[in-house]
């Protein structure tokens, strides 16, 4: 799928619970792929996901939590920006 992906790459790729079936090394090696695809092609992967592995190596995660019944908040976190911070302080 992706040999076909480089040969006309998209500038927005949307990947739908790819990782879920993996187990832990061939999710290591999934995200390798992608973020080489990445650097290459300069496409953006938008990764829908529970995968524990695949969200630490992202750089921006999107999420919907419900704090109260019927009332749902998007919760976004910027892991690059918390990692600068991290290290900044």
């Amino acid at each position: 799928m992706f040999a076909a992906f480089l040969t006309n790459p998209a500038p927005v790729c949307v990947l739908d619970e790819v990782d879920a079936p993996l187990d832990d090394s061939n999710v290591d090696r999934f995200c390798n792929l992608l973020q080489d695809i990445s650097r290459t092609t300069g496409t953006r992967f938008l990764i829908i996901t529970h995968h524990r592995l695949t969200m630490a190596r992202m750089d921006r995660l999107f999420g919907v939590t419900m704090a109260e019944q019927g009332v749902s908040q998007l919760v976004s976190v910027d892991l690059e920006g918390a990692q600068q911070l991290r290290e900044s302080a």
